[in-house]
This record gives structure tokens, sequence and C-alpha cells, in this order.
């Protein structure tokens, strides 16, 4: 009996139909997929009757997850991306701050003392240059006389300016002062200023500039095609040295006074005056003043447009008080901008013209762009590892100017005089620092060229406002009304007769709203989560009649699953090699098989998928084979009685049990 009920057992384990997640291979597994799946085209390339069908059907269900994994690629790229929104809306606005500045940043007057010496070596190298020696100018002729009765002075011997001549295989550089000529054979290494092209010509003006690297000097000679340009530049260098080292509260002083550069102001047709402008002074160009700062009070606002509804103000520029060297142009900047923002003059300053009127129109771009990780840009600055040096809102040309002022101090030890002075930093002095102007000119030529990390760390605000401006100029005063609008002005201004006002010492500027049309430009989000999987969805159902239903059961199947049945194969593989490298050399004898724990079928309840899976199978035999007969599926009524679950599987399998059964089997039964 105990024979044929194992025996029967056997038999179950063998024609026991279990698939699916239970299957005992990868190739079951993925047909039991087939079968089961709600996802069209897997069970055609099962069902399918021929072969030509079955590649077909297998083309296209892989052509259409492929498609679905590209068009799902593209949306997870394309995430990401904004569209622009331009609205224009017609409101009420705040009116902008307006610096203005003298391009000529001091009184020539109150600085002469200061730059005599420069002055007197400058006039010595236009004579060398031009042979100027009939020129009426009297300082010119004074200049002389000093040259010629005392020595040569400090100026040109830290900064030599030279006059380049280039001759087959040979190059002549004589010094404009000392007169001292030198011969080189051969070349000699020359640069170009940054900013200004120099073509190759025979006669040339530079100067020689010095730089101490690693305890060696290394020079080079700074080449102009202009004689112009070369005074100029050398003058505007030890104009910065000089300047460096006066206290800027001096330097204020010898600048312009709010009531010196503007005559009248009127606003919306209301008067204003100097005390409605902020001082602001600026290393470069000395006092400024700014109209509607805010500061102290809330900014102007205009509620229409038009010229007569905006900013009106005759500037007077004293010619008198120019330095010629310094300043070879008359008139004044100005720069629109917001309140929180720093007024770049020499970058973005519109130069005035005297002797005409200046209307400026206006019209306001509101940008509005989208931070990471939709754009690089930057709402306040924060994550930007430059220092703003400027006390103001975020701009990137904030950030650059920070960033080249940061660059000066590291590489040159000293900062520059146009820009702030970081803490714990000194403006440069040639004679504290012998090779800074080498070491700028380096500087600059690597920013110019974007060599410098500068550009790569700033990135633009995401939040800033545009001014469009639309210029146009007129003759002013015109001829028939200038007597008497320069003795108004004289009237109003309270000046005597010895001090009159001149016509191309004026300049008349107007700055308004053309229209009170306010322009946005905002980025938005082109997606979000919810569109996202939308489209996910949109996807899956067009090519593979999919739901994310589908796709979970893809990932049990295909991972998890799959994982499972390679983890029981090796578990089984390393069983086996354990009981090969046992004693014994067989398995143990206790029942135990490759599916784990035995299971004992006189339980209560029928056997299930997983509890077939751990019976034993049946090892080969190789018995005589008879016919079936009816008295083999009889069962003996001790062995329902003995094993009621076994009878339960017996009615369970019946109809797939159709093996013939051995002559053993019938004596096991008897």
């Amino acid at each position: 009996m105990e024979s044929g009920t194992k025996r029967l057992k056997e038999k179950i384990k063998e024609k026991l139909p279990v698939t699916g997640p239970q299957a005992e291979s990868i190739s079951e597994l993925v047909r039991w997929y087939c079968f089961n799946t709600n996802t069209h085209g897997c069970r055609r390339i099962v069902v399918s009757k021929g072969r030509l069908r079955r590649l077909i059907w297998l083309v296209l269900t892989f052509g259409a997850v492929g498609i679905i994994i590209w068009q799902c690629a593209l949306l997870i790229a394309s995430y990401y991306t904004a569209s622009v929104t331009i609205t224009v809306q017609f409101q009420e606005m705040t009116f902008p701050a307006v610096t203005i500045c003298n391009m000529n940043p001091y009184r020539y007057n109150e600085t002469r003392h200061l730059l005599e010496q420069l002055d007197r070596e400058t006039l010595i190298a236009i004579k060398e240059l031009y042979r100027s020696s009939n020129s009426p100018d009297s300082r010119l002729a004074r200049a002389r006389r000093d040259a010629a009765e005392g020595p040569e002075t400090g100026l040109f011997r830290t900064i030599p300016l030279l006059r380049i001549e280039v001759s087959p295989g040979y190059t002549i550089l004589s010094d404009l002062v000392t007169k001292s000529h030198r011969r080189y054979n051969g070349t000699f290494r020359t640069r170009s200023v940054p900013g200004i092209r120099t073509l190759n010509r025979a006669k040339t003006i530079g100067f020689k500039l010095c730089e101490k690297k690693h305890d060696e000097s290394t020079c080079d000679i700074y080449t102009f095609n202009s004689g112009t340009t070369a005074i100029q530049e050398w003058y505007r260098l030890h104009y910065l040295n000089i300047m460096a080292q006066v206290p800027e509260q001096t330097k204020v002083q010898m600048g312009y006074s709010a009531h010196d550069l503007i005559l009248s102001c009127s606003f919306q047709g209301q008067r204003c005056d100097s005390r409605n402008f902020r001082l602001m002074h600026h290393p470069l160009h000395g006092n400024c003043f700014t109209f509607n700062s805010g500061e102290g009070s809330s900014a102007l606002r205009t509620n229409s447009g038009g010229s007569e509804n905006g900013l009106k103000m005759t500037l007077h520029i004293n010619k008198n008080e120019y330095n010629p060297y310094l300043a070879t142009s008359m008139g004044a900047k100005i720069v629109v901008h917001d309140q929180n923002e720093e007024p770049f003059i020499e970058d973005v300053g519109i130069e005035i013209q005297t002797a005409t009127h200046t209307a400026i129109g206006l019209d306001l771009t509101v940008l509005q762009r989208l931070s990471s990780p939709y754009s690089g840009c930057t709402t306040d600055g924060l994550n930007v590892p430059v220092a703003n040096l400027y006390n103001k809102a975020y701009s990137l040309q904030m950030c650059l100017h920070s960033c080249f002022q940061m660059e000066m101090v590291r590489c040159c030890g000293c900062a520059h005089y146009e820009k702030p002075l970081p803490a714990e930093a000194e403006y440069c002095d040639y004679t504290k620092y012998p090779g800074w102007i080498s070491c700028y000119y380096r500087l600059r030529n690597q920013f110019i060229q974007e060599k410098l990390a500068c550009q790569k760390i700033c990135p633009p605000a995401c939040h800033s406002k545009e001014w469009t401006m639309t210029l146009s100029i007129a003759q002013w005063p015109s001829t028939p009304s200038e007597e008497w609008i320069l003795h108004l002005l004289n009237w109003e201004n309270g000046l005597n007769g010895n001090k009159t006002l001149k016509r191309d010492e004026l300049a008349s500027l107007a700055i308004f709203y053309r229209s009170l049309n306010l322009r946005n430009i905002t980025e938005t989000a082109e997606n979000n989560i919810v569109t996202l999987l939308s489209n996910f969805g949109g996807q899956l159902s067009l090519w593979m009649s999919c739901s994310v239903v589908c796709i979970i059961e893809i990932i049990e199947v295909f991972f998890i699953d799959m994982f499972l049945i390679v983890a029981r194969k090796g578990v089984r593989t390393a069983r086996k090699w354990w009981w090969r490298e046992t004693e014994e050399g067989e398995p143990p004898a206790d029942g135990s098989t490759d599916h784990g724990s035995p299971v004992f079928l006189n339980d209560e309840d029928p056997p299930t998928f997983n509890a077939a899976l751990q019976l034993p199978r049946a090892r080969a035999h190789a018995p005589d084979m008879l016919p079936p007969t009816y008295e083999t599926l009889r069962i003996h009524k001790d062995f329902l009685i003995d094993t009621p679950a076994v009878v339960s599987s017996i009615a369970w399998v019946s109809e797939d049990v159709s093996s013939p059964v051995t002559q053993q089997d019938i004596e096991g039964e008897k």
C-alpha cells in the first residue's frame, strides 16, 4: 500500500499542469505570460500557426515596444522645456532711475596740482611725436622749457613711451624723452592692447611693460597704430595710478556738484532741483547724480506717456574745466536703470551731445525666466560663487565686474581703480606693485577672449527689466532763440556778467515713456507630472493597448520572477555540487528534494500549485509495460481511508492522468 501511494504521488507530480510565476524555466515563464497577458500581440506570437505569421507578429510587437520606448524617451527629454508667453498690459508704471555724469570726471583746476608732472611729460611726448614746434599752445611751450631745463622724471622711466621703427632684419626703439635709440637685430615680442586692433606698419607707437614672475622679469611692448591712442592710453594708466591714492572725500570735493551740472529740471510739469538727485561717486566719471533713486522715499510713478509727462533737464557742461588729455569728448553720459540696479556707466551709458536737444523715448520690457532645471539663471545671486562688490541687486554685469576684480586681486595682488575695492585689498600703485599694469592687460585680454572663469560662473538674472530707447536729436537752442534762452538761464542760476553761459556748454535732455504699454516676457513650464503621465498612457494605449497595470505585470514577470528562476537554478546547482562533495555521494534520503522541504499530503486542504511543485519527482524506471485494465483504476478502501487528501487530488487530475500503469503498480495495490 505504501509503495502504491508513493507512485501515485509521483504520477500527480508529473502530470499536474504547473506554469506561470512558478515555472521551472524562463522559456516556460515567457510562454505563460504570452498566453495570459492583456497586451495585444504577445498572444499572437505563440498561438499563430505557421512560422511566417509568428515572425510577422514578433516583428510588429517588438516594433511597437521600440516605438513606445522611443516616444517615452522623447517625452522625458522634453519634460524640462519652457514655453514663452508675451503679454502687453496698459497700466500705470514706475518711472525708472536716471543717472547722469559729466564726461569729464573732475574739475581740471582742482586736479592740476596732482597731474602737473603727468601733463608736462605728456606734452613732451606730443612734441616728440608730431614735432609741433610752432604750436601756439602756451602750455606746450612751457613744457618744452621745463623739459629743457630739468632732468627727466620718473613716469617715463616707469613706463617708457617708445617709437618703434621696423626695418628688414632689425628694429629701432627710440625713447621719446631721453631720445636714446636702441637697435635690435631680429624680432622681439610685441602685443596689442586688448580691444584695440593693431595693423602691421613700419612705424608704430607703444610703451614697455614688465611683469615679474617667479623671480624672472618678462617685458612686452604694447603697440598702437595711432599716436593719439597711444598718448591717451599712456595718460590714462598714470591717471588711474595717481587718483587711486587720493581719498574719496577729496575726490568728491574736486568733482562737479549737482548745482553745477543741472541748471533746470522738471518732472511731469512740476519743478525739481538738485535736492531730487542722489550723489554717487564713480571712479572714472567722478560725481554722478541719480534722479528717482528710490532711497529715502518711494519711487515716482507716471500714469501717462509722451514727452510732456517725463523728465526734462538742462545740463551745463563747463568746457573750461575739461582735462585736455583725459576727456577728448565733451558732453554727458546717462544711464536708465531700475532703482535696485547698479548703473554701469562705462558699459551702457548713452552720450549726450552739447548744443543739442536729446529726446529719449522709453519702452519697458519685464523678463521673467525659469530657474533650474529649466535654465541656468539665478533668482538672487546667492548661489553664485562671486562676492557682490556693488551692494545692489544681482545682475550679469555686476557679477562679471566683481569676478574680474577678484581675479585682479588674486593674480596681481591689488585691486583695479575702476571697480569697487574688495575687503582686505588695496588699489594698485606701481610704486608698490611695479608689474600691475602688465598683469592687468594680461587678465583683460583673457577676459575678452572668455578664457577666465567669469563668463562660466556668472549666470544671467532670472528677473530683469530692460528699457528700449528711441533717441532723437535736434539743434538747441535754435539761432533765433539762442539769445533769450541764454539770458534767461543766466538769470535763473544767478550768474553775473563775468560768467555767462555759452551755447556749446549746454545740453537739453528729455526722458519719457512713449506709451504705458508694459510688455511681459514670461517663461512657463511646458509640462507637468500630470501631462507626462497622460502622454505615457496615450503611447501605451496607442501601440500596445496597455495600461500601467500591464507595466507592473511586465516588471514582476520579467524581472522578479526571472530572477527567482535563475536564483532557484543556482541553488539547485549548488546543492547538487554539495551532495557530490559529501562522503555518501548521494542526496539525503529523508524525502527532501530540489524544491526544499518535503510536503505531506495527509493535510486537510487539497494540494496547491506550490505544494504540487514541492512534491518529489519520480525516478526513472524501466518496468515491463502491460496494457491498462479497469482493475488498475480501482482504489482500495484502506487507501481512501488513510489518504483522503490524495483522493481529492485524484479527482482533480483524473482527466489528465492517462499514462499506462505497470505491473508493479498492480502488485503494489494488491
